[in-house]
């Protein structure tokens, strides 16, 4: 995995980085957990997504402080996190230069080719983070700025990458006080928003019964399904569950052929999910594995029409 370097921001360092050192203030109560300072090396600051075989950078050179920070914030998202840091970096004269989500950066590709402090000080979920990189121009050289966030069940991770002119003290660059500039809880929300939300998670699946696929298409029929209103309802009123959506058909054809047939169908309602009703692609995945999971006999017509349907998998752990 390769970085493309495309400028080259030179930065020696004369003297020390004056008061408004001091770049973002975190929540009370957040600890930093890991750091390094290096004070004349260069970094490739991410400007673009992962493009399937490459990251374009820029070539950053100057004092390097990587600091990864935790904040016991359960329950909020990684857009949470990332919103008032943002605010704070505009505030303080930043232009953005990049800003992805999981999915836009590359995933896994992107993350692994980026500069991430280990683990466990900095946690990074594949499919659920957010990268964000910035540029000011100083008195003597440009300064630049990378924010990773990403979370667990219980904890929101920060790392924090600044170059440009030696601070003097990396304890400049941020602050922990009362002064909170994000939420370290989120709302409470009831766990169960509807029959649905309580059958899924007390059995861990359900069959979205009431869904219509016009005969031999793969696509949704249009329309409101009560089933998939609902299920979007518990998704977004509960943003650490994930779900996977299993498609299903009954014995006729071939395997391969009703395989692939039943994955188009759930993801056809993933989709649906995603772009009617605005649920986080993190937290849906779709499958499908044909006829090898049927609810009934496929000798009768009734059974071949209960084995034709799409189901709801609930693969949290918490």
């Amino acid at each position: 995995m390769k970085m493309r370097p495309v400028i080259l921001a030179s930065a020696f360092v004369l003297t020390p980085f004056g008061a408004s050192a001091q770049l973002l203030d975190f929540p009370g109560g957040a600890a930093r957990t890991a750091e390094r300072v290096e004070q004349l090396a260069s970094y490739r600051l991410p400007i673009g997504p992962w493009d399937g075989e490459e990251i374009q950078a820029i070539w950053a050179e100057g004092e390097v402080v990587q600091q990864a920070w935790q904040v016991r914030a359960e329950g909020i998202t990684t857009l949470q996190m990332l919103a008032p840091l943002r605010e704070q970096l505009i505030e303080q004269g930043f232009d953005i230069l990049f800003e992805c989500d999981a999915n836009i950066c590359g995933g896994f590709d992107f993350r692994y080719a980026t500069d991430v402090l280990p683990e466990p000080a900095m946690h990074v979920d594949l499919g659920d983070y957010r990268f964000l990189s910035a540029q000011r121009m100083g008195d003597t050289q440009p300064e630049y700025i990378s924010l990773l966030v990403s979370r667990s069940s219980l904890k929101s991770f920060i790392q924090v990458m600044r170059i440009g002119a030696r601070l003097g003290s990396a304890e400049k660059l941020i602050s922990a006080s009362t002064k909170t500039p994000m939420p370290l809880s989120a709302p409470t929300v009831a766990k169960r928003t509807g029959p649905l939300a309580a059958t899924l998670e007390d059995a861990g699946h359900v069959v979205l019964d009431d869904l219509l696929f016009p005969t031999g298409s793969s696509r949704l029929g249009e329309g409101d399904f009560p089933s998939l209103s609902e299920l979007a309802a518990y998704l977004l009123a509960n943003p650490d569950r994930k779900i996977v959506l299993v498609g299903h058909t009954d014995s006729e054809g071939g395997l391969d052929g009703n395989i692939a047939l039943s994955r188009k169908r759930a993801r056809s309602v993933m989709d649906r999910l995603l772009k009617e009703f605005g649920v986080p692609s993190r937290q849906v995945k779709a499958q499908g594995v044909g006829f090898l999971s049927p609810l009934a006999s496929n000798l009768t017509d009734d059974g071949r029409t209960k084995n034709r349907r799409v189901e709801v998998i609930l693969t949290s752990t918490q």
